[in-house]
């Protein structure tokens, strides 16, 4: 198994690069923010309590999103070759809840892919994606929340897991098949795991 966090603030490009890792590597992609907009799309009771507080630009608690996980893991993921998780951990206590889950699988994190990009840049990429999708968290007000959240709860995890020799830098700026490559090689280099041939 092959199991790889993509790490980076909001509009660093996690989305489209999972995309190319699925494909490439045969993983199977658990977005916690897709996952969280279901929830809140189908109404659920677990979608109207993220909700709250995904409309005030702050994270879900810790708890909440392990028992998502948790069920994503147990009845999507258990046959895949391995997972790529998009949009977690976002704290220090999701990342031992997640070794934790792993763990009780048989198996473990590999890599963490940390997506580096300058924040003028987030801000900019956020707004236009905004104006294109039309996703209400993509104005200014509320990207400059998450990003703010983001310095103070989840960037403390590049340490952790460059403490636990797993955190692979890259650069997200660039095209993004530039991008990917240096994902990919990085991937190949540290975990030994090959892209699978199309």
């Amino acid at each position: 198994m092959l199991n790889v966090v993509l790490f980076g603030a909001p509009g660093s490009g996690k989305g489209t690069q999972s995309e190319k890792l699925i494909d490439e590597f045969g993983l199977y992609h658990i977005s916690t923010g897709e996952v969280l907009r279901d929830h809140i799309r189908r109404g659920t009771e677990l979608g109207k309590i993220a909700d709250s507080y995904i409309s005030r630009g702050q994270l879900i608690p810790d708890d909440l999103m392990i028992r998502i996980l948790d069920d994503v893991l147990e009845k999507e993921a258990a046959d895949k070759k391995g997972v790529v998780f998009d949009g977690f951990p976002r704290t220090i206590p999701q990342a031992e809840a997640l070794k934790e889950l792993l763990l009780k699988r048989g198996t473990d994190l590999h890599a963490v892919i940390g997506l580096e990009v300058p924040e003028e840049e987030l801000v900019e990429r956020m707004l236009n994606r905004g104006k294109q999708t039309g996703r209400a968290d993509d104005n200014l007000e509320t990207i400059k929340n998450r990003l703010q959240v983001y310095h103070n709860q989840t960037h403390p995890l590049r340490e952790y897991y460059t403490n636990e020799g797993k955190y692979l830098p890259i650069n997200g700026t660039g095209s993004v098949d530039e991008i990917y490559d240096n994902i990919a090689n990085g991937i190949e280099k540290s975990t030994g795991h090959k892209r699978t041939v199309k």
